[in-house]
């Protein structure tokens, strides 16, 4: 369904765009019917540039983006409206996602007049009806209410459902959970597993290990936009490979104990210039670290861009 191969994204900064930040370099992965890719990495690591770049709202730099075998950038004015009927996303914040002024049905007026004109009143008001309950909202309750008047997750829930209206194939979901509390949650992670279960393949992009383990089939740790491990979630979260992806799982909150002190501090600076982008940070760090690293197949189907993986000591 959807691939990336070696896509990078490059942003021109400073005076008259003279400088560049590399936010995403040399990403590639596959997302299949069905299926949820989680990415997973801290602020800055490229996750949100990757799903902007996959919504087609951001061009890429160098490698390309296919959905369905057509490459995204071979896509024309009205190309991209049916591409947008397909692929959609839903992001962070539910309330940025509204005009505050009109009531939250707004959106599903404007989706009928973009892609449904000829669709009768009553016929649209059943389909409508229909994508509300199926994210386990009452019609009655929501379609005539100011954002204001609706909690986060009854938002994020009304955004799933316009996706549900445009039966959508690809989900871009965007730390659509960060600004929930925890009840809200579970139920919003059960309405993705459900749209999973029905065929809508989703990629997921948190920075939360413990969600990307609940939901996802595959995992893809970013770190300064490269990817430094990937493999079949279970994999990565039970043995992880790579020494940043250990560092993540073992920062990951636990009920059962506090979390041991550890008097390593990371050094200062962030590796520019040499060949692993985390070889500044890394406990195990050493001359080899100058190239850049090859993903390594430790395992069917799970990789690890690190020179250390080979050492059985590692």
């Amino acid at each position: 369904m959807l691939s990336l191969e070696r896509v990078s994204k490059v942003y021109r900064v400073g005076t008259f765009g003279g400088g560049q930040v590399r936010a995403v370099s040399e990403l590639s992965f596959a997302l299949a019917p069905g299926e949820v890719v989680a990415l997973i990495g801290e602020s800055g690591s490229g996750k949100s540039t990757v799903g902007r770049m996959v919504l087609n709202l951001l061009p890429v730099s160098t490698g390309s983006i296919r959905f369905d075998g057509i490459a995204l950038s071979d896509l024309r004015q009205g190309d991209r409206k049916d591409y947008w009927r397909r692929v959609q996303g839903v992001f962070q914040d539910p309330f940025s996602a509204y005009n505050p002024i009109f009531k939250a049905d707004r959106i599903f007026r404007t989706l009928r007049a973009e892609f449904f004109p000829r669709v009768e009143t009553g016929d649209w008001n059943r389909r409508l009806d229909g994508a509300l309950q199926a994210v386990g909202l009452n019609p009655q309750q929501v379609r005539d209410k100011f954002p204001h008047q609706l909690s986060g997750g009854q938002l994020q829930r009304l955004l799933i459902a316009r996706a549900l209206l445009l039966d959508v194939q690809l989900l871009v979901a965007d730390e659509i959970i960060s600004m929930l509390d925890a009840s809200t949650r579970v139920d919003v992670l059960n309405l993705l597993a459900d749209l999973k279960a029905r065929g809508m393949a989703i990629l997921f992009i948190t920075h939360d290990l413990g969600l990307a383990n609940y939901l996802s089939d595959r995992v893809i740790v970013l770190y300064r936009g490269c990817m430094v491990e990937a493999g079949p979630a279970e994999a990565v979260f039970e043995n992880p490979q790579h020494p940043y992806t250990r560092m993540l799982v073992a920062a990951t909150p636990r009920l059962d104990c506090k979390w041991p002190v550890s008097d390593w501090t990371p050094p200062v600076g962030e590796g520019e210039g040499l060949g692993c982008v985390y070889s500044a940070r890394c406990p195990l760090c050493d001359g080899q670290c100058n190239r850049p690293p090859v993903p390594i197949e430790t395992a069917a189907g799970h990789r690890v861009a690190c020179w250390r993986v080979a050492d059985p000591g590692h």
